[in-house]
């Protein structure tokens, strides 16, 4: 039975181009970039070449984009960097309830160490007013962060408009673009950023390499504490293999945006009429067009997701209920319970993201095999309602 991956929010596969480009900085090229002779030199030069891709994808300059080790570790940076390094002024952070736990916990962290959050609330779905974000700026605010798209529910968030307000209000301006950048066209400038997150490996690049863009000027505080590499604002020796391959991901990703968005927006709305058309009592999350242009997200009544998310995988179809990252939980998802929706129906939403092998016959098959599963489960539900 062939397999049918749908959780590309998740992680996405490492295209065979990435990892052969990746190949000889494991190798033949493994000097340490910080040395001075010639394996040093080479692999300097090919984080040069990297960092000039992943700045060409959002439309900065290549010395405002830092590599770290994750998506997280860039969210972290962006908060702790400009909170700490800017105490003098205030100690107030602008967030919403709806960010991924890397921003969510660090939030919650510096709450701890005497920084005020708040936390503003959504619309229905999931969309910040950018006239709250205002209100709620005082003369102490030194960080506003708030992500470009939902991971979740795929909403898009009025990324540039706060971004106005940032800079007239002059408060340093974070958004965490993992599940947008090579997704989605970005420029930081017309997004009026300060600083923006990425992850390589949520577009088809290595796990365990991320990059924060800095604007220059922007005053940060160093993160992780060393050498000097990253031109002194990020200690570690870099991976050179990670990063070379995040690169040429970036890369590709630009190449073929365009193409791309019209290819799975299509597959994705194929995918929403159909499991509107077959099951009763099914709700989509999110924003009904400013989503991602791969994110399905549905609310399934009367049937918790986890069950479905079983029956899939014996089907060899792989969904998810929500965030990667707290699939241990037992709790409903924050995200839902931030829409509003009770804690019962919380439980029953799932999650397909698609991506760049998804094709038309995949989308058949789940929407051939999805309300089989979905009819099983009622009918053992003691959730569902009975005539």
């Amino acid at each position: 039975m062939k397999r049918i991956y749908l959780d590309h929010a998740a992680t996405t596969p490492a295209r065979p181009e990435v990892v052969q480009a990746m190949f000889p900085y494991f190798t033949d090229s493994f000097g340490n970039p910080s040395s001075v002779y010639s394996y040093g030199a080479e692999a300097r030069e090919a984080m040069t070449e990297a960092r000039e891709k992943v700045a060409n994808l959002i439309g900065s300059k290549a010395d405002e984009i830092v590599f770290t080790g994750s998506g997280t570790e860039a969210d972290n940076y962006a908060i702790q960097g400009i909170a700490y390094a800017n105490q003098d002024k205030g100690k107030h952070i602008i967030t919403t309830p709806l960010e991924h736990h890397a921003v969510l916990d660090t939030c919650h962290w510096m709450e701890k160490r005497g920084f005020d959050v708040t936390y503003l609330p959504v619309d229905k779905y999931g969309i910040i007013d950018p006239n709250d974000v205002k209100k709620a700026i005082t003369d102490r605010t030194t960080l506003i962060t708030i992500m470009h798209a939902n991971n979740e529910i795929g909403t898009i968030e009025p990324i540039a408009e706060i971004g106005k307000i940032a800079k007239e209000m002059g408060v340093y301006f974070h958004s965490d673009a993992v599940q947008t950048a090579g997704h989605m066209p970005i420029d930081v400038n017309q997004l009026g950023v300060d600083l923006l997150s990425m992850s390589a490996h949520k577009l088809y690049g290595p796990k365990g390499t991320g990059a924060l863009y800095i604007r220059k000027g922007t005053k940060i505080d160093k993160y992780l504490h060393g050498g000097e590499q990253e031109k002194n604002r990020r200690a570690s020796t870099e991976n050179v293999a990670g990063i070379v391959g995040f690169g040429f991901a970036a890369e590709l990703a630009q190449q073929e945006l365009v193409e791309e968005i019209t290819r799975i927006t299509a597959l994705r709305d194929k995918l929403i009429s159909g499991i509107s058309q077959r099951i009763d009592d099914i709700y989509l999350t999110g924003h009904p067009t400013k989503r991602l242009p791969n994110n399905v997200n549905m609310r399934i009544d009367y049937v918790e997701g986890e069950s479905i998310l079983l029956n899939l995988d014996i089907e060899g179809i792989c969904a998810s209920s929500g965030s990667a990252c707290t699939s241990s939980s037992l709790d409903p998802s924050h995200v839902m319970l931030a829409l509003g929706v009770p804690h019962d129906q919380a439980r029953s939403t799932i999650r397909f993201s698609l991506g760049r092998m998804t094709t038309e016959e995949e989308i058949k098959r789940v929407l051939d095999i999805l309300p089989k599963i979905v009819q099983r489960l009622r009918s053992m539900s003691p959730l569902i309602k009975r005539s």
